[in-house]
């Protein structure tokens, strides 16, 4: 409950609500749902490729070992929704980045970028903060 608590908390404030959370496939969707409805907001998945049944936008991004590519609904926001982004853990940023993209080709605005932890030394964070997405971590593991 705390943790969820310190979520709903931050994004209650009316300058950092969303209209939408959006969770990055898979823990983020625990995570995203709970806090979207403590919210009282919708909640949309954000899936690896093949996973959801109807039209989707996609984007593809860097692994270490090769790309993965992540797939949104292309009704799941509308063009002006102000969307919080949400995961467990931010590493290298590339999933995350993934999820902003794919919401702004709908249009929608990523308000933050949301996690329980972070990876610094993998430079995740400072490349999401590079290309303009605000971070909220509770836990920074340096050095991890």
């Amino acid at each position: 409950r705390v943790l969820i608590d310190a979520f709903v908390h931050r994004y209650m404030d009316p300058a950092l609500r969303p209209d939408v959370v959006a969770g990055l496939d898979a823990r983020g969707f625990i995570l995203g749902a709970v806090v979207a409805y403590e919210l009282n907001v919708g909640f949309v998945p954000i899936r690896k490729k093949g996973k959801l049944p109807f039209a989707t936008v996609q984007e593809t991004y860097a692994l270490e070992y090769g790309s993965a590519t992540v797939e949104l609904h292309t009704d799941a926001v509308k063009p002006g929704d102000r969307v919080l982004l949400i995961d467990d853990l931010i590493a290298t940023g590339g999933t995350m980045m993934a999820g902003k993209k794919l919401l702004e080709k709908l249009g929608a605005t990523v308000t933050e970028g949301a996690a329980i932890v972070d990876l610094p030394a993998l430079g995740g964070s400072a490349k999401l903060q590079a290309a303009g997405l605000p971070l909220f971590t509770l836990i920074d593991f340096a050095g991890h």
